[in-house]
């Protein structure tokens, strides 16, 4: 059942372990991160009740590990998990049709070179994917058209100078340290973490032409990659802000900063050509010691319109962190789920907040756990 404080469960859904959970109407889309699971369909419109309505499979040495829903469109990665991928098959992205959310039906393949696609969203129209290209070191941005979904339409990419290899650049990093992860589109600006390369802050106004507006990036000092930059849809204090969210793996260099874990960071950008850190939240108890890697920060919910912000904590569960006061984020509430069965210890890795109020938190091991706040 899980314990926590301003948390109650609602559900638990046994499922394999998810890199990603989202939500489309009543239904919940979960991009699992080990073969044979691809991506489930799970009906939520009874959220005591969860009933899974669909599943897909992916074979062997990919996964899907991610998943975006929009206008009956189904996006899903694929992606190279180790080797070779199986003969006869692809890495990059997997469209289906989902007005029958019970009946995925696949319309599209769309192919990319290296190891696929790793992180993307999709509004309903535009793709912001984090792919690998011939020519390019690492993974870039592109922007992909899918008004027709068969046939997806590359419209623009941007990299970081020193990517494009095939261009005559040299990048001034070690192999693929500086690549794009994770896009986020708001209006026309991309913001978009780049790993090792900390973050940018894309202007999209010509999709085809994105125009580099600022860069941030503090590894070093700190050894933690940077995974998400999240814009903030509300001002706090007559200021514009972004949470940007590093993740407690593998560090830059095991000698930065290890009694420091992955935190999130609250960054004014009111000024965007100069995004400002002022803050940042980590859980007072991994402060001063050396914490195994997947213990602290990961993955904060990416639409933000209030002064609530859900993360996935990974080996400690679901954070609910109040930024009202954007130099002093303090934690409002917490869930950590039980430890799933063939696990040492909890890995959550996503999580998303539907249109009732509800939090999903997928579990990289196994389990979905669906909550809502006290």
């Amino acid at each position: 059942m899980g314990q926590g404080s301003g948390i109650r469960e609602v559900a638990w859904v046994d499922i394999a372990g998810g890199g990603q959970v989202v939500l489309d109407g009543n239904h919940a889309y979960v991009g699992h991160m080990q073969p044979p699971h691809g991506t489930s369909v799970i009906d939520v419109s009874d959220p005591a009740h969860p009933r899974i309505v669909a599943s897909i499979e992916i074979p062997p040495g990919l996964h899907s590990h991610k998943v975006r829903v929009a206008n009956d469109v189904m996006v899903v990665n694929r992606e190279r998990t180790r080797g070779d991928k199986p003969a006869g098959d692809f890495v990059g992205l997997r469209i289906f049709d989902v007005s029958q959310p019970g009946n995925p039906r696949d319309i599209c393949h769309w192919q990319c070179d290296g190891m696929g696609v790793h992180r993307f969203t999709f509004d309903g129209r535009y793709a912001y994917i984090s792919t690998e290209q011939e020519g390019y070191i690492g993974t870039i941005v592109m922007i992909l058209d899918l008004k027709d979904p068969t046939r997806p339409e590359e419209v623009g990419r941007w990299w970081m100078e020193g990517q494009w290899t095939a261009g005559g650049e040299t990048p001034s990093w070690k192999a693929k340290n500086h690549r794009c992860h994770h896009p986020i589109r708001r209006g026309d600006r991309l913001y978009v973490s780049y790993w090792y390369g900390g973050g940018v802050i894309l202007d999209i106004s010509d999709m085809s032409k994105p125009k580099l507006i600022s860069h941030l990036d503090w590894s070093p000092p700190f050894g933690w990659p940077t995974h998400s930059l999240v814009p903030i849809d509300v001002p706090i204090a007559g200021h514009r802000w972004m949470l940007v969210a590093d993740e407690h793996v593998q560090p830059l260099d095991p000698k930065l900063s290890p009694e420091l874990p992955a935190a999130l960071w609250m960054v004014n950008i009111s000024d965007e050509t100069r995004p400002v850190p002022v803050g940042c939240f980590q859980l007072p108890e991994l402060v001063g010691i050396e914490t195994p890697l997947m213990t602290a920060c990961h993955q904060p919910v990416e639409t933000i319109v209030g002064n609530e912000v859900p993360a996935a904590w990974f080996a400690n569960g679901l954070r609910v962190i109040d930024i009202a006061n954007p130099l002093a984020m303090k934690q409002a509430a917490w869930w950590m789920p039980d430890v799933p069965p063939g696990a040492d210890r909890v890995c959550s890795n996503d999580v998303y907040v539907d249109h009732r109020g509800l939090i999903y938190l997928i579990d990289r091991i196994r389990g979905l756990s669906i909550l809502e706040r006290v």
